[in-house]
């Protein structure tokens, strides 16, 4: 309407003074209801041109959309593991810090592992105190041994001794005997040695590494019961949480409820311009936006990511071919559009539906001293007429609350 209004003032407003002040005609008279179309012919066509091409220059090199929504992500509060609640911290719509605990699963089993563990590590604590008991003992052992072992020698050594003097002094049986008797005492000291060397290992290698992978299982038994105890991975808001005592919560089919942080949706907003402004489109592009939450405001805004596919073209690979006529209608190219100052989206609720300008800026392109005449018009009329693109979204933005709470009927 706008755009209409503006061309007949370039068209049709002359035509009818030429008709008024050049032919003596006059509305009423000459000029009446059923005249008009040919007495205003040429202003009126010129009109419907120009009305057309501007609105065709505008939205083509300034597009605008009503599809823009301040998305955000929600977090779903799941325990890694199933079980019964035991006990809730927090309630319904509550506010939570990061790291605030909301509620703890049955933790009898995963306590009772990790009491299984620590005592574990008592055990292999008191095996070594007994360890170095043994080893002291192994010590007298072996000093047994040695004295036995050399009594032995001695008392062959006098047998032999007494029998290279006179033969029939000692039997030869009793020099084996007393040989067999040396030798079970070095296999005794060597026993006595070895079971040393045992104890040794023992405590230096054998009881150290039961103890450390005991704890390791009493470090796996902790993280389990820490498992239990569910935290909160960011700060926000609780939503659809109702859990209580006694509540079976699996994180595969039933989540404990919604965690919606802070700054959700307050970041950015996301548009879907239509796919005829793909080469228009840029990162870095000034825009402007306004809200049905936050009504009467302006937001001016800048082009931050442009997605470089369109969603609806999106297929998974089945055991069936996909045609093309089952994707549906065309889709549209998605927008990152960031507020231009910080803080500018507060007062916007997550999920708000808003509507969006972008404007071509052709400063640098007028600035190149190899631009012609023609063109140099041309890119001037495109970033003038944008202006006419801002008027109406500042219309829209004062009809908006008129249309959402009167013509639609909203509350």
């Amino acid at each position: 309407m706008f755009e209409l209004l503006l061309c007949s003032m370039l068209t049709i407003f002359p035509d009818y003074l030429v008709r008024r002040y050049g032919q003596g005609k006059r509305i009423g008279r000459e000029i009446t209801l059923y005249s008009v179309w040919y007495e205003l012919r040429w202003g009126i066509s010129a009109c419907l041109i120009l009305t057309i091409s501007l609105i065709t220059l505008i939205f083509y090199f300034h597009p605008s959309t009503k599809n823009v929504t301040a998305v955000f992500r929600t977090v779903s509060i799941l325990p890694e593991s199933g079980g019964r609640v035991a006990k809730v911290f927090v309630g319904f719509n509550q506010k939570v810090e990061a790291g605030e605990p909301l509620f703890q699963l049955d933790s009898s089993v995963q306590a009772a592992a990790l009491e299984a563990a620590q005592r574990r590590i008592a055990e292999i604590d008191a095996q070594v105190i007994v360890s170095k008991t043994q080893l002291a003992a192994a010590d007298g052992t072996i000093k047994q041994a040695e004295d036995a072992l050399q009594q032995a020698q001695d008392e062959l050594d006098t047998k032999q001794e007494l029998m290279r003097r006179n033969a029939n002094v000692v039997a030869v049986r009793e020099i084996q005997r007393l040989q067999v008797t040396l030798d079970g005492q070095k296999g005794a000291l060597d026993a006595a040695r070895a079971n040393k060397q045992t104890l040794e290992a023992q405590i230096s290698n054998l009881l150290p590494a039961q103890r450390a992978s005991t704890e390791a299982a009493l470090a796996q038994a902790q993280v389990e019961v820490d498992k239990t105890l569910v935290r909160a991975g960011v700060a926000g808001t609780l939503q659809q949480f109702t859990l209580r005592p006694g509540d079976v919560v699996n994180p595969m089919v039933r989540p404990a409820g919604i965690l919606v942080p802070s700054d959700a949706g307050r970041v950015a907003l996301v548009a879907g311009f239509g796919q005829i402004a793909t080469p228009v489109i840029k990162v870095g592009m000034i825009a402007e936006a306004t809200c049905i939450g936050k009504p009467f405001t302006i937001i001016p805004m800048v082009v931050t990511q442009v997605q470089d596919v369109v969603a609806s073209g999106q297929f998974r690979p089945t055991d069936q071919l996909v045609d093309v006529q089952q994707l549906g209608q065309p889709g549209s190219i998605t927008v990152y559009l960031e507020p231009l100052y910080a803080g500018q989206l507060e007062g916007v609720p997550p999920g708000g539906s808003c509507i969006a300008n972008a404007y071509t800026n052709n400063r640098e392109a007028l600035e190149a001293k190899d631009i012609g005449t023609g063109n140099r018009l041309f890119l001037h009329v495109v970033d003038t007429v944008g202006l006419v693109h801002a008027m109406i979204l500042r219309m829209q933005a004062m009809l908006l609350p008129v249309q959402t709470l009167v013509l639609s009927g909203g509350h």
